[in-house]
C-alpha cells in the first residue's frame, strides 16, 4: 500500500496508514517529503529513532535534520538557520518539544508541506502504548490548517484507527490497512520448561547473528542476560530500571553490532530500526497479540527469513494479572481479555499466521503457510480427542464450574494437595482420571480447549465453564484438536523452513568478510550497519561475486550514492576473496528461493488477484455492493475497495449501477465546492443543499468523483 499511501501525503489528503513492522512505513512519508514544496515534520517518540533515520537520509543525500534535548544550544541555532533558509526537506522532533509555543511559533514562520505522526497508536486511549503528550497533537490541524497530517503506525484495530482519526482532528483522512502477515517470520509457540536451554538452543542456531530476548519482568532480563554472558554468548540487557546513560548505550551496543542478543523487557522495540534481527524470543507470553506482533516484527524487517520463538506456561497469565492489577484499573477488564486472547493464541492448534491476521480483521488466503510449528507439522495430534476432551470436560462439570484451569489441572492428574481432599473432590469420578499424564500436558489440553471455544474463563478469578458447543462435544457432537508437543518443536529448525532456503547460494565466508567491513565502516561513522548496507545486500553480493562497480550497481539496495561511496571498499573485499580461493565471478541464475518472503507471499497474491476479478466481474454486471459481499461472503467495506480499483482500472465514467441518479445529479451539482479533491467540502455543500433529501455517503461522494474523474 505503499504507492497509495505516498499518493495521499503528496496530494495533501489526510491520511491513518497501519502497515506491518517492516512494511516500509518512513518511505510513505520520505518520498513526498523530497516531492512536495515546502518542510515536512516527522513527529517520532524517541530520540534514537530519531537520529537512525536522519543517520540513513543524511547517508542517502537526504537534507533531514533533528532537534531533541541531546543538541547543543549552537547546534540548534544551526539547524533553525538552515530551516529558515529552505535547507531542510525533513524535520524530526519528538511531540513534547514540537508541542512548545516557542516550536510552534517558529513552525508558524515557515512553509509546512505536512505532518507525519509516526508510531500514532500512541495517541489513542485504546491503542496498547498510549501516550497522553500524542493527544495534544489535534492542535496541528488548527495551527497550520494548510498542511495535511497523516498518522503511521504499525498496530491499530479499527477502534484504535477511528479514535486516530478523532483525536488528531483529520479531515476525512484515507484510511489504509496494509496486510499484518510476515511471511517470511516462522512463528513457533512452545511450552516453557527449562527456559535457559530453550533459548539457548535457538541463539545456536544462529551464532553472530542479531537477536532480541524478551521478558516479562526486569529481573528475569538481569538474570537471562547473566546467564546468557556466562554461556558466551555476547549479551546485554535492556529495562526502564537502568540509567539513561547505560540503556542508551546498551541500544547502541546492539545497534551497531558490538554485542548480538539483546535482553529486554517491553520498554525496548519502539526506537529500534535494526533491519537484520534474525531472531526474537519471548521467554515469557506478552501481554496482547497486539504487542506480540510488534515485537515479533523486530526480526526480519530486511525481508529474509528470521525465527520468532515464543516460550510460555499457565503461569505468565496470572503473572499478567497481578501486574495490570497494580497498575490502572480503569482498563482491567480489557487489558484482561487481551491477555486471555495472546494465552489462546500460544495454546491453539491453528496456523499461526492466519491466527495472527484473523485477530486484526483480515483473511488468510493461505491452506498452509509453511512457516508456523502447526503447519510445519512440529504438533502431534492426539489420536481420539473427543475421548480425551470429554475427560476434561466431565471434570469440569463435576466440579461445578466454579474452579481455574490450575486446580482443575490438579484433580485430574490425581494432585494429593489437601485443599482437594478436603473439598472432597479426590471422591470424583473424575478424579485422577488423567493421572498418566503430566500436568504440563493436561494444562496444555485444557487450553487449547479455551482456545477452540469448548471452555471459557469467566469472572475475576478465571473461572472454567463449559460453551454451548462445549456442551455438545461432550455429546461426541463436533470436532475437536488436541496437540502434544513433539521434541523438535522445542526451536529446531525443519528442513522445511524458510531460514535455510535464504541462504542458499551464499559464500558464508564472503558474507562473514562483507558483514566485518559494513561493521567497521559503520563504527568509523558512529552509524548503525544497516545504514551502510542491510543483510540482504550483503548475501547478494556473496551469491552474485560481482567484478566490477558496475556489476555492484546491479544488486537490489545499491543505489549510486552508495556505489560511489562504498563501491569500491566492497569491491576490493571481494576481488581479495574470490583471487584468495580463485572463485568464479558474476554468478548467474540465484534461485527464486532463495527470496522467501516473496515465494511465500505468491501463493496469496494469486488468490488474491482472482477474488479481486472475480468481483470485477460482478461489478461489470451492474451488481451493487451489497450484492457482491453478500455473494463473495466478504465485508462491505472490502468490497468497496474492490469497486474502487475496479472504477479505476476500468475507467468507469458512469456510476448508476451503485449510486442512485437523483444522489449523482446533486453530488456533480456540488464538485465544485472541492478546489483540492478533498471529498469534505463536497459533504459540506451537499448538508448545506435544502434539495438534498437523503443522506450522501463518502463512498457514495467517492464513487462519482472517480467517475467523473474519467471522463
Amino acid at each position: 500500500m505503499q504507492e497509495e499511501a505516498v499518493r495521499d501525503v503528496i496530494e495533501g489528503r489526510d491520511s491513518v496508514v497501519v502497515l506491518p513492522t517492516g512494511g516500509g512505513k518512513s518511505l510513505c512519508y520520505q518520498v513526498p517529503a523530497l516531492v512536495r514544496e515546502g518542510m515536512a515534520v516527522v513527529v517520532s517518540p524517541l530520540i534514537s529513532l530519531m537520529k537512525d533515520q536522519v543517520d540513513s537520509l543524511v547517508s542517502n543525500g537526504v537534507a533531514a535534520a533533528l532537534v531533541n534535548s541531546t543538541q547543543s544550544d549552537e547546534q540548534k541555532r544551526e539547524t533553525a538557520a538552515k530551516i529558515r533558509n529552505g535547507e531542510i526537506d525533513l524535520l524530526y522532533l519528538a511531540p513534547e518539544r514540537l508541542l512548545t509555543n516557542r516550536t510552534l511559533d517558529f513552525l508558524t514562520t515557515i512553509p509546512i508541506s505536512f505532518f507525519a505522526i509516526d508510531e500514532a497508536h500512541c495517541v489513542s486511549n485504546w491503542g496498547h502504548d498510549f501516550r497522553p503528550e500524542y493527544r495534544g497533537l489535534r492542535v496541528l490541524k488548527n495551527r497550520f490548517p494548510d498542511a495535511s497530517v497523516h498518522a503511521f503506525t504499525a498496530t491499530a484495530s479499527e477502534r484504535v484507527r477511528d479514535d486516530i482519526a478523532d483525536q488528531l482532528q483529520l479531515d476525512s483522512p484515507n484510511v489504509l490497512v496494509g496486510s499484518f502477515d510476515r511471511p517470511n517470520l516462522t512463528y513457533r509457540m512452545i511450552r516453557r520448561d527449562n527456559a535457559l536451554r530453550q533459548i539457548m538452543r535457538v541463539i545456536d542456531q544462529h551464532r553472530g547473528e542479531s537477536g532480541v530476548v524478551y521478558c516479562i519482568t526486569r529481573k528475569e532480563v538481569e538474570q537471562t542476560a547473566a546467564a546468557l554472558t556466562a554461556e558466551g554468548i555476547s549479551a546485554l540487557p535492556y529495562h526502564a530500571g537502568l540509567d539513561d546513560e547505560t540503556r542508551q548505550n546498551n541500544q547502541d551496543a546492539f545497534i551497531r553490532e558490538k554485542v548480538d542478543v539483546i535482553v529486554a523487557t517491553v520498554a525496548f522495540g519502539m526506537g529500534i530500526d535494526k533491519s537484520n534481527v534474525r531472531f526474537v524470543i519471548h521467554a515469557g507470553m506478552p501481554k496482547s497479540i497486539e504487542h506480540y506482533q510488534q515485537e515479533s516484527g523486530r526480526a526480519g524487517r530486511d525481508g529474509l527469513a528470521s525465527q520468532c520463538v515464543l516460550l510460555y506456561s499457565g503461569g505468565d497469565l496470572m503473572t499478567w494479572k497481578r501486574i495490570l492489577e497494580m497498575g490502572d484499573r480503569s482498563n482491567f477488564d480489557e487489558a484482561m481479555q487481551n491477555v486471555n486472547a495472546m494465552s489462546d493464541l500460544c495454546s491453539g492448534v491453528k496456523c499461526r499466521h492466519a491466527a495472527i491476521v484473523n485477530y486484526f480483521g483480515q483473511e488468510f488466503d493461505v491452506d498452509n503457510c509453511n512457516a508456523c510449528d502447526v503447519c510445519l507439522g512440529e504438533l502431534d495430534t492426539v489420536e481420539d480427542p473427543i475421548t480425551l476432551s470429554q475427560k476434561i470436560l466431565s471434570c469440569v462439570v463435576r466440579l461445578k464450574e466454579r474452579y481455574g484451569v490450575a486446580y482443575t489441572v490438579k484433580v485430574l492428574t490425581g494432585s494429593r494437595e489437601p485443599k482437594i481432599a478436603e473439598a472432597g473432590h479426590d471422591q470424583l469420578s473424575t478424579y485422577n482420571l488423567l493421572g498418566n499424564e503430566s500436568a504440563a500436558a493436561v494444562r496444555m489440553w485444557v487450553e487449547q480447549l479455551v482456545s477452540q471455544g469448548f471452555l471459557e474463563r469467566y469472572g475475576e478469578y478465571n473461572v472454567l465453564r463449559l460453551t454451548s458447543e462445549g456442551r455438545d462435544l461432550l455429546q461426541r457432537k463436533g470436532t475437536v484438536t488436541l496437540t502434544r508437543s513433539k521434541v523438535s518443536a522445542s526451536g529446531g529448525r525443519s528442513s522445511r523452513s524458510p531460514v535455510t532456503e535464504s541462504w542458499e547460494g551464499v559464500d558464508r565466508a564472503l558474507f562473514d568478510r562483507l558483514r566485518a567491513r559494513r561493521s567497521e565502516l559503520a563504527a568509523e561513522r558512529k552509524v548503525p550497519a544497516y545504514v551502510i548496507f542491510g543483510d540482504a545486500v550483503l548475501r547478494d553480493l556473496a551469491r552474485v561475486r560481482p567484478s566490477s562497480l558496475a556489476g555492484l550497481g546491479r544488486i537490489k539496495g545499491i543505489g549510486e550514492r552508495k556505489l560511489a561511496e562504498f563501491g569500491e571498499l566492497f569491491l576490493s573485499e571481494i576481488n581479495t576473496h574470490c583471487e584468495d580461493g580463485s572463485l568464479t565471478r558474476d554468478v548467474v541464475g540465484v534461485p527464486a528461493e532463495s527470496r522467501p518472503a516473496v515465494a511465500a507471499a505468491k501463493p496469496k497474491s494469486l488468490k488474491g488477484v482472482a477474488v479481486q476479478q472475480e468481483a470485477f466481474a460482478m461489478f461489470k454486471q451492474g451488481k451493487s455492493v451489497a450484492e457482491v459481499a453478500d455473494a463473495m461472503g466478504r465485508a462491505t467495506s472490502t468490497v468497496r475497495g474492490y469497486l474502487n480499483h475496479y472504477i479505476s482500472e476500468a475507467k468507469v465514467t458512469d456510476p448508476s449501477p451503485w449510486v442512485t441518479v437523483e444522489k449523482v445529479r446533486h453530488i456533480e451539482a456540488a464538485l465544485s465546492a472541492s478546489q483540492d479533491g478533498r471529498l469534505k467540502p463536497i459533504r459540506e455543500a451537499l448538508e448545506a443543499n435544502e434539495e438534498v433529501e437523503e443522506d450522501i455517503s463518502y463512498e457514495e461522494i467517492r464513487v462519482v468523483v472517480a467517475c467523473c474523474q474519467n471522463r
